[in-house]
């Protein structure tokens, strides 16, 4: 192959050959008479330099036309880099809001307080008390994807009322509610007091107390006189966990085993506020939450505890176009 070396001191082209169109511009005659460096009818004073180049005669003229008119080709180039850029940051947007909508579920929007409660307990970490705990959801946490409140309490009271769930006192706050299925209960307990002495006590009130009456506590005259128990076996379900004394005459229900559940929730409760509290400004975005690494003291996980804060109205959501600002109230 060869190329041809174009001199920039070439001599304006004579009138004849410029008027002559019907000669191609890559012909040998149009290169003579242009005055090329290298080429016959070039300047003799001038120094003529060969290399090899292609004989086909539309690469040279492609040569020469990127030659004469370089802007073209930059601006085809430019063209080609503006294609390749301009979608990507509508990409990494779609992406982005994507995510959004996903994370942003978290919060709910106004439904059935049984499908809350049962979205709820799939949060739950079964394993980590070795499924001998049922799945406990908090009230507050049935809020966060009911927002009414009202219709919220009204629909829990109802499935409290069929037997479907039992509310039960968790002790470390007034307002502190767990929600349990009654089934779930049920198999539970029966499971944990399997082979103690305190069992025909435990299987009399799952069978008499439990689907007869659906209230968060007893009175001892209540226990007695209706359902028939004595002042021993009333002791035998304290001893067993199924009641906890509330005061003198009056009993809470309980869930065996129930106080590592509660020791737990109260300090992953506090050291997610804690994340949310050492921020920046005391906010944070609820898709960087759920994304960061998951502190030792949060046994319970991220997502279950976010709920609580959510519906217990410990944090304020915020709606941004990058997501949900979760934010301390102010004090």
């Amino acid at each position: 192959m060869r190329v041809v070396l174009v001199s920039a001191l070439a001599p304006p082209l004579p009138a004849r050959a410029r008027d002559d169109k019907s000669t191609p511009l890559w012909s040998p005659r149009r290169l003579t008479n242009t005055g090329l460096t290298g080429l016959p009818g070039g300047t003799p004073r001038e120094p003529v330099r060969h290399c090899s180049a292609p004989e086909d005669s539309l690469f040279v003229f492609s040569s020469l036309n990127s030659y004469l008119f370089p802007g073209t080709v930059r601006s085809r180039d430019m063209s080609r880099k503006r294609h390749r850029l301009v979608p990507e940051p509508f990409g990494l947007k779609r992406r982005r809001e994507r995510g959004d909508v996903e994370v942003d579920s978290l919060r709910g929007e106004s439904g059935s307080a049984r499908a809350a409660v049962a979205e709820l307990v799939r949060l739950f970490p079964r394993v980590l008390f070795e499924d001998a705990l049922p799945p406990i959801v908090l009230r507050s946490q049935v809020y966060s994807l009911v927002p009414d409140r009202t219709v919220a309490d009204l629909q829990l009271k109802a499935l409290q009322e069929q037997g479907e769930i039992r509310i039960i006192q968790l002790g470390f706050d007034l307002d502190a509610q767990g929600i349990i299925f009654t089934e779930d209960y049920r198999t539970r307990v029966l499971k944990a007091c399997d082979g103690r002495p305190y069992a025909g006590a435990v299987q009399k009130f799952l069978a008499s107390v439990l689907p007869a009456c659906s209230d968060l506590s007893f009175q001892q005259d209540q226990m007695t006189q209706t359902f028939g128990f004595r002042d021993p076996e009333i002791t035998q379900l304290v001893n067993a966990g199924v009641l906890t004394v509330r005061d003198a005459g009056s009993w809470w229900l309980a869930v065996p085993g129930a106080g590592r559940f509660i020791k737990y929730f109260v300090k992953g409760r506090q050291a997610v506020l804690g994340m949310v509290r050492k921020a920046k400004y005391r906010e944070l975005l609820l898709s960087e939450l759920l994304g960061r690494r998951v502190p030792a003291a949060v046994r319970l996980g991220l997502a279950y505890h976010v709920h609580d804060l959510i519906g217990a109205q410990l944090v304020d959501c915020v709606s941004t176009t990058s997501g949900t600002l979760l934010r301390l109230p102010e004090t």
